[in-house]
């Protein structure tokens, strides 16, 4: 069932409403072709059939498929109008057009990728201040896997897997501004993400870390309390009293770290990231399955993989793609 509340933030932005919007940080992967929970929210918190979306892919190496592939999932999903933005310079991202076009968007979705081409592109431009002020006005902002990194104003930029925090196991960078105070990381129990996100938050107590599963994904209200929908957990990790020795470790050697406070949240937990303590939990209704032809949820199924796959490190991507190409000369 649809909450009215939720189809009624673009009415209330068109009159007049300035209250920041909400920030929903997807883990990667989420789903595309079943119940769909956490892009169905998405779109009704856009405004559903009154929803103006923009989908911004420049994240993405598969160009305009995967702005493609959004418009036709919030088409399906019942959003009014979604267009797309990939701009792949500065001076594309600095256009006023650009800017303009997200001024008037009840919704923002940042595709997965590279979070650092993303930052690197948009952050500083007339696009970037343009999604902190669309937030800012009203508008609710998404980011999935690399546009989930990059919503904070401290990003993740790229870094190792491992259980254990190790000394210049992850590279920082600025992220685009939205979400202050928090560091995000995301595919984090498949991809073993725990240590860096220690190694950050041990070197960075004042930064709460916020590590989101596959097809999992936090919301942050205005008032900065957060709840999580979808199929995993949000683990966060507290440094407010933790100790470290990341100030002595050498190369990239093992870090202590003791006293960080560590909450795993699955969907339907809340959690206040501001006194960082846990709040009661909500009780919502499982969506029904939206029917759709079997020719669409395979070509959706076939671009969803091949965006999946841009969530992993690039060094992985790069060796692999490298080998390939050794096996086709070779032979």
């Amino acid at each position: 069932m649809t909450d009215p509340s939720e189809l009624s933030r673009a009415t209330r932005f068109r009159a007049g409403d300035t209250s920041p919007g909400p920030i929903i940080i997807i883990g990667g992967a989420e789903d595309k072709l079943r119940d769909r929970v956490i892009l169905n929210r998405f779109v009704r918190l856009a405004g559903g059939p009154d929803a103006q979306i923009v989908v911004i892919s420049t994240a993405s190496s598969l160009g305009d498929g995967a702005t493609a592939l959004y418009r036709e999932l919030f088409t399906q999903l019942g959003a009014g109008e979604v267009s797309g933005l990939r701009p792949l310079t500065r001076d594309e991202a600095d256009d006023p057009q650009a800017a303009a076009l997200v001024d008037q968007a009840t919704g923002l979705f940042l595709t997965g990728g590279n979070q650092l081409r993303l930052s690197s592109v948009v952050g500083g431009t007339k696009l970037g201040a343009a999604l902190v002020r669309a937030n800012q006005r009203g508008a609710v902002i998404a980011g999935t896997s690399a546009g989930a990194s990059a919503v904070s104003t401290h990003m993740v930029a790229f870094g190792a897997s491992g259980p254990t925090p190790k000394q210049r196991m992850v590279q920082m960078a600025a992220g685009l501004g939205v979400l202050e105070n928090v560091v995000v990381d995301q595919h984090f129990e498949q991809r073993t993400r725990l240590g860096r996100l220690l190694a950050v938050v041990a070197q960075s107590p004042s930064l709460l870390g916020m590590g989101l599963d596959e097809d999992t994904a936090a919301i942050v209200w205005p008032d900065r309390t957060m709840e999580v929908i979808g199929r995993g957990a949000v683990t966060i990790v507290d440094g407010s009293e933790v100790q470290t020795d990341a100030f002595q470790a050498r190369g990239h050697r093992p870090m202590m770290v003791s006293g960080a406070i560590l909450h795993s949240l699955p969907a339907g937990y809340r959690f206040d990231l501001t006194t960082r303590t846990l709040l009661a939990p909500v009780e919502r209704t499982a969506p029904k399955r939206a029917a759709e032809t079997e020719s669409a949820r395979r070509r959706i199924q076939r671009l969803a993989k091949r965006i999946a796959a841009e969530g992993a490190d690039s060094f992985v991507v790069e060796r692999r793609r490298r080998a390939k190409e050794d096996k086709e000369a070779s032979e």
